[in-house]
């Protein structure tokens, strides 16, 4: 795996870019992605629907040519804001369509910068800018594991001109904040956040906002989405050996974070608001944490007060099925739920965003506990659709089923929960005996630099193999087991919120038993 700093001195770069084509042309057959089965009937009817409905969802949009992952359900495209990450999440069985899905957004960008917010069957969207995962992050990401240079030189010339397009259309107040003018600019459709805002700009032009005396609003999150894109632009400047760009995104990037923290936080509400233009905060406590957090824009200080007071708190968004759109307890959650709501039903595209920060920030164990929640709450249902009640589990019927982001959801929380998950620089495997998923299952995978990995579960026990050698066994409680990319053992993890009894042995070398604390980190 190559270094982000090395990544165009590498060898034989241009045949490195021919072998990925190659693999892309060679994806459509699935059967070459990811391999999972498990003795759990339950389970596996999930799993395997979630993937029969992705493979659905791969089609060609109006305006570019190559198959793309559409969100599904009712939205027939896709859209800037999670579309990318959702493809990306997706790429190790279709790492043509994580390609395109990106691609689309940069064939499709205007002469003055402006990226479309989405491409539909209808129309390319340019009325709103609706961005939450910056698609720079995910496209510098892409590039990196797959060695795709020619993506990374068109995102990196893309994303800088579209962050020069935000800094000149939405900077309206010379703050150095990114403004939001309408509901659909962060994609919190029917939100009280956004109560008496229209949901897209005057004339679908997104330079152009309503007057009403409250906008333009500096945005926590979507100033979040610049910081993270400037990050991303930053570690693409560098693997670009453009040595004075990387500290003017390195730069502005600390800029605009901040920002974010000295005039976008409420350190009495542990909570982080819209200012609007009459210089007051929107007080409405809404998963504009969860998107703050996903660009790891606080310390880990601050982190752990928005955890404990705000994140984790079951009166305010650790709720039975986390993460709701708005607080428990905050008085502007909307009931009855209604359907396509932002304004408390807990959402697909919340979860699947939740391992962008939960890793980061320490939370391990926690996030195990929410990826059970949803994977029972999809195994209840199995229509796949879009929102749930957060008490309850219960999806919105009203919904349309066959939505990509909780097939993803299905999909990527059974590798995260008990499988193997490949992260940039190592390779992380979940080993939880107790899960449903593991009963008599077998996880096979292919990291970046193609080397097969594989884990086989016995009843209480896991054996963890690469290339065909065994390398550790686990019995025991759950934990993870830490490796770098040819499956040498680094360390463990507590992946579980109550202390874990394991016993671990290393290929040629003796068992040891190990207690393991919910996060915390155990060097081998």
């Amino acid at each position: 795996m190559m270094n982000r700093r090395e990544f165009l001195q590498a060898s034989a770069a241009a045949a490195l870019v021919s072998s990925r084509v190659s693999a892309f042309a060679q994806a459509e057959n699935n059967a070459a992605g990811p391999r999972f089965s498990t003795a759990n009937q339950r389970w596996q009817k999930a799993y395997d629907k979630a993937l029969e409905i992705l493979a659905k969802n791969v089609q060609v949009m109006p305006r570019y040519d190559k198959p793309i992952l559409i969100e599904g359900s009712q939205y027939a495209g896709i859209w800037q804001e999670c579309g990318p990450h959702e493809s990306y999440v997706y790429r190790k069985f279709r790492p043509d369509v994580a390609r395109n899905s990106h691609m689309t957004f940069f064939a499709l960008q205007r002469p003055d910068g402006q990226l479309p917010a989405n491409n539909k069957q209808t129309e390319a969207g340019f009325g709103q800018i609706q961005m939450v995962v910056p698609i720079a992050a995910t496209a510098w990401d892409l590039a990196e594991a797959t060695g795709d240079e020619e993506l990374l030189r068109t995102a990196y010339e893309s994303c800088s001109r579209w962050d020069a397009w935000l800094l000149r259309f939405r900077n309206t107040r010379g703050t150095g904040l990114t403004e939001g003018f309408c509901t659909y600019d962060t994609g919190h459709d029917n939100s009280p956040r956004w109560n008496g805002i229209p949901p897209q700009c005057p004339d679908k032009d997104a330079k152009k906002f309503p007057p009403i005396p409250t906008l333009p609003r500096l945005c926590p999150d979507l100033s979040a989405t610049v910081y993270g894109m400037r990050v991303a632009l930053g570690e693409m400047a560098r693997a670009l050996g453009r040595w004075a760009d990387v500290e003017r995104w390195e730069q502005s990037a600390e800029h605009i974070r901040q920002l974010i923290l000295t005039k976008l936080y409420a350190p009495e509400d542990a909570a982080f608001y819209d200012l609007d233009a009459q210089n007051n905060f929107v007080r409405v406590r809404g998963d504009i944490l969860t998107r703050i957090c996903g660009e790891h824009v606080v310390d880990q200080k601050t982190f752990d007060d928005l955890w404990t007071r705000q994140l984790h708190h079951p009166k305010a968004f650790w709720a039975a099925y986390p993460l709701p759109s708005i607080a428990l307890d905050d008085p502007s959650f909307v009931r009855p739920i209604p359907r396509n709501s932002w304004g408390g039903a807990s959402q697909a595209l919340t979860a699947l965003r939740a391992g962008r920060w939960f890793d980061y920030y320490h939370r391990s164990a926690e996030l195990g506990h929410l990826m059970e929640q949803w994977c029972e709450a999809i195994q209840r249902d199995m229509t796949f659709r879009q929102q749930l009640d957060p008490l309850t589990g219960e999806f919105t019927k009203e919904d349309l089923p066959d939505y990509s982001p909780c097939a993803l959801v299905m999909m990527d929380f059974t590798w995260r929960l008990a499988g193997i998950e490949e992260t940039l620089e190592s390779v992380f495997w979940n080993v939880r005996p107790g899960v449903a998923a593991a009963e008599g299952a077998r996880f096979e995978m292919q990291t970046d630099s193609h080397v097969s990995m594989e884990m086989r579960y016995g009843k209480t026990s896991a054996e963890l193999y690469s290339s065909g050698r065994l390398i550790a066994t686990v019995q025991g409680g759950a934990v993870r087991v830490v490796t770098d990319k040819a499956g040498g053992t680094l360390s463990l993890m507590g992946i579980h919120t109550e202390t874990q009894h394991v016993t671990v042995r290393l290929a040629g070398q003796a068992a040891k038993k190990f207690t393991v604390q919910a996060n915390q980190k155990i060097a081998l």
